[in-house]
């Protein structure tokens, strides 16, 4: 997988937005199955899925695991220079 930050499947782009369940669906996917070196793109497809939200209760249920994600991101020195930079 590659470092860039606007990493997004395609499938998520052949598809267009999910329906808002299968979005918060893949987002707790994401918070359950990111690791150390997947955290960058797995935040920034988290983020895409989060924006494609219409409704705020959506978004709000899935801000646990965007929070959770965040604090991972910042734990393990994500790229935006947050947290420690050691990344072995």
């Amino acid at each position: 997988m590659a470092d860039d930050q606007g990493f997004v499947p395609l499938k998520f782009l052949k598809q267009g937005a999910p329906d808002p369940k299968a979005a918060l669906a893949e987002i707790r996917r994401i918070y359950f199955k990111t690791t150390k070196k997947t955290i960058d793109n797995d935040f920034a497809h988290a983020i895409e899925l989060l924006k494609s939200l219409p409704e705020e209760e959506e978004r709000e249920k899935a801000a646990v695991y965007m929070e959770g994600l965040a604090q991972m991101r910042k734990e393990w020195g994500g790229s935006k220079g947050e947290g420690p930079k050691s990344r072995k």
